[in-house]
């Protein structure tokens, strides 16, 4: 049986030997320096070239976890169902958790070696065909690291969530961490009883067995690794619907029931949200508010993450990205402008104007006044901010450069084009260049200079395309 068993795997690899030297005609030719049966261990973003893994393009993870918030100790089983881009011997997964006890590939155990900042190289014992299916599964476990901003938080009342841009999901589960790899999601967590569970998506499933409480949630549209998100605590729960019935489940953290109002206004949010650029794209939503002290809230995909200081302009901001984030992804961080430009438009300037009866031409025009003079306020561009300027312009420069652009365009084009423009990427990846290039597409007159001055250059726009169209008067 042994023997017979070895004699099969022989000819298996002889097989595969010949089939991988013929499969590389048609996948490219690898760099020379490159091992063409080696996934690359970045995808080479311009912000972060680590991020993300090649040869390999994942379809759904499936995580379940076990979490003790007494003694911090987090237990991980991925199993990762993807299909291979190319020949691999071996491949990387990003992760940066608790320690990785046990690797198998088509449920033959595999070598693992961890490197880098976050990487995971593994080395299957068979390797893997391009074109084919493959299962990945992984087993972590130890003491869970308390990282506020950047991943696994640990929340005031002794419980836990997860929360980071552009990084998170490496601490605490291994997965292909890039924009570029989106996938379904379902996330089994197992906690003490008197603790409740929140995630993305659908709840599924919550039993108690005994001491144990087991709570399944499952989003059935594809999603980021950051927009990704596990939030354990004693929550009170607040249940909505919006009127074609979408379910509404959004959890408070002992010391977050002050947010209780604000979301109660969810359904008229996302009803506005809706009328300016299209269906929403999901099948559920709400709100998680933790009690731990964070600097940002974050778009977690269908519940966003919200921290103690969150008000009305910040829900209206973390519900447009789950059309400007969300369902349509950025396929590299310079494109961030994508996400944010849009959200905070939405939040500063569409908002105050549609349902407060604000004159946003008036805001505009006295943040201009305020600024224009300030050279520091224009030094970074909105298109490519640069590495760790991510997240600066474009909250306060970016609703300036949709507001020159609606009056540019007239709200008769700016309005159907942003909704055609999403409806064009559906639960998928666009950029800046994309957009810029579409834009045109809806223009009577030549934006290439408008465009270029707003979001490539480090100083204040002309006269004529700071005060455009309808901002002329």
């Amino acid at each position: 049986m042994a023997e017979g068993a070895g004699g099969r795997v022989k000819v298996s690899g002889l097989w595969i030997a010949a089939v991988l030297a013929v499969s590389t005609v048609g996948f490219g030719v690898a760099p020379a320096h490159a091992d063409p049966f080696v996934g690359a261990p970045g995808l080479g973003d311009p912000y972060y070239p680590e991020d993300g893994n090649g040869g390999y393009d994942v379809g759904h993870y499936d995580v379940a976890i076990d979490y003790d918030p007494a003694g911090r100790d987090l237990r991980g089983h991925t199993t990762i169902s993807a299909t291979a881009t190319q020949a691999l011997r071996t491949f990387n997964l990003d992760y940066d958790g608790p320690e990785v006890k046990m690797v198998a590939v088509n449920g033959l155990p595999a070598a693992f070696e961890r490197n880098g900042d976050h990487e995971l190289t593994v080395t299957p014992l068979l390797p893997l065909l391009p074109g084919l299916p493959f299962t990945a599964v992984v087993d972590t476990a130890g003491p869970a690291e308390d990282r506020p901003g950047e991943g696994w938080t640990i929340s005031e009342g002794g419980g836990a969530f997860v929360a980071g841009e552009p990084h998170s999901a490496t601490t605490w589960y291994p997965l292909n961490d890039t924009p570029l790899d989106k996938a379904t999601f379902t996330l089994h967590t197992t906690v003490p009883a008197e603790w409740e569970v929140m995630s993305n998506g659908v709840r599924t499933a919550d039993t108690v067995t005994g001491d144990r409480r087991t709570v399944t949630w499952e989003s059935r549209r594809p999603i980021l690794g950051y927009l990704t998100t596990v939030a354990i605590d004693r929550f009170e729960f607040l249940e909505q619907r919006r009127t074609n019935g979408t379910p509404l489940t959004s959890a408070f953290a002992p010391d977050a029931r002050h947010n209780w109002e604000t979301e109660q206004r969810l359904p008229e949010i996302l009803d506005f949200t809706e009328a300016l650029y299209g269906p929403y794209p999901f099948d559920a939503g709400g709100g998680i508010y933790v009690d731990a002290d964070i600097e940002f809230s974050l778009e977690t995909q269908t519940r966003p993450i919200y921290a103690p200081w969150t008000d009305l302009p910040t829900v209206v901001h973390e519900i447009a990205h789950q059309w400007w984030g969300d369902a349509v992804s950025i396929r590299q961080w310079s494109d961030i402008c994508l996400n944010e430009c849009f959200a905070s438009y939405t939040a500063d300037y569409l908002w105050p104007e549609r349902v407060e009866g604000v004159d946003v031409d008036a805001r505009y025009r006295d943040t201009i006044a305020e600024y224009r003079a300030d050279p520091d306020f224009w030094t970074i561009p909105l298109a490519n901010p640069g590495p760790g300027n991510e997240f600066t312009s474009v909250y306060y420069r970016g609703p300036l450069f949709l507001h020159a652009l609606r009056a540019r365009l007239g709200d008769d084009v700016f309005f159907p084009a942003l909704r055609d423009f999403l409806a064009a990427h559906p639960y998928g990846n666009s950029s800046m260049p994309e957009l810029r290039t579409f834009l045109q597409t809806r223009s009577a007159t030549d934006l290439t200079d408008f465009l270029h001055v707003w979001l490539d250059t480090e100083v204040v726009p002309p006269e004529d395309h700071l005060f455009p169209g309808a901002l002329r008067d």
